[in-house]
């Protein structure tokens, strides 16, 4: 996953990708560190595009994406959040998402 440095990033690759994968986390949050690996490797099985920030460093993310907890799991498509899990993340609901979308 790559990191993305700031809200226009993000915008720019809702805009230009068909479709991908944006993982929020925060520093110390240690969910977000053991759930990231395992993202990692659907996306990398699915050879699905994703990307992660901080939420941290964006704060202009965390309200127009209206991020309330993290980590957060968002799947874009056509421009459009078609999934969103949050805290939690069901792994096998995750990997059907993305076998819907490809």
């Amino acid at each position: 996953m790559k990191k993305l440095e700031n809200y226009e990033q993000i915008l720019n690759k809702i805009k230009e990708e068909e479709y991908f994968l944006l993982y929020v986390s925060m520093n110390n949050c240690s969910v977000c560190q053991v759930d990231m690996p395992k993202v990692e490797k659907i996306v990398n099985e699915q050879n699905f595009p994703a990307y992660y920030i901080k939420a941290s460093e964006i704060p202009e993310a965390v309200g127009q994406l209206s991020l309330f907890s993290v980590p957060v799991v968002i799947l874009f498509y056509e421009g459009r959040e078609i999934h969103r899990q949050a805290k939690i993340i069901d792994f096998g609901e995750l990997n059907y998402r993305i076998e819907q979308i490809i």
